[in-house]
């Protein structure tokens, strides 16, 4: 064993040189959706590999690579999420996992999310508002999208708009000590 990174779950990617960049970073096993057009096959793939071992849905940090994770969760709403940061993605132009670094990779994965069962009955869970999100200078001031990219990329969450970002800290169960906690700030 050369101590690298070991991930059990399995890796959802959109393509080989994804597979390639993820097998440099850690040891893991990965499923490629080959673009949007998943084929059956690769569905009934990610399916077993759900049931027995888990996955995590790494997909690029764009357009596409947010169509292909919206699809896979929703059918497999318990999947693990990893996101990268777009500007560790990028390359010439180019966005994909392929361009990050092992660092970069392994960090995303050590932060991989689950989206955490619903219990209706359970009222003292956090949830965000709009009006945290001003407070915590994460919308409707300068400098408030750069904070969300800062505290998406500490938290593991990605990047997203107001809106968005406001749907990920409470759809993840974020609680506020952690995002407190990513943006320097106490609570």
């Amino acid at each position: 064993m050369d101590g690298r990174m070991s991930v059990r779950e399995i890796i959802v990617v959109e393509g080989r040189d994804d597979t390639a960049a993820i097998k440099k970073s850690v040891d893991a096993v990965t499923i490629e959706t080959h673009g949007y057009g998943i084929t059956e096959r690769t569905w009934e793939l990610i399916d077993k590999a759900y049931r027995e071992k888990g996955i995590i849905v790494f997909t690029d940090p764009d357009h596409a690579g947010r169509q292909i994770r919206r699809r896979i969760t929703e059918r497999f709403p318990n999947a693990k999420q990893a996101f990268l940061d777009r500007s560790d993605a990028e390359k010439d132009g180019d966005i994909g996992i392929e361009n990050a670094s092992p660092g970069s990779i392994r960090d995303a994965l050590e932060k991989a999310r689950c989206v955490p069962e619903e219990d209706t009955t359970d009222a003292s869970r956090p949830r965000f508002t709009m009006e945290d999100m001003v407070d915590a200078g994460l919308a409707g001031q300068a400098g408030s999208a750069e904070r969300r990219m800062a505290a998406g990329k500490a938290l593991g969450i990605g990047y997203g708009n107001c809106r968005n970002f406001l749907q990920k800290l409470n759809k993840f169960g974020i609680t506020a000590e952690e995002l407190y906690g990513a943006i320097g700030e106490d609570k």
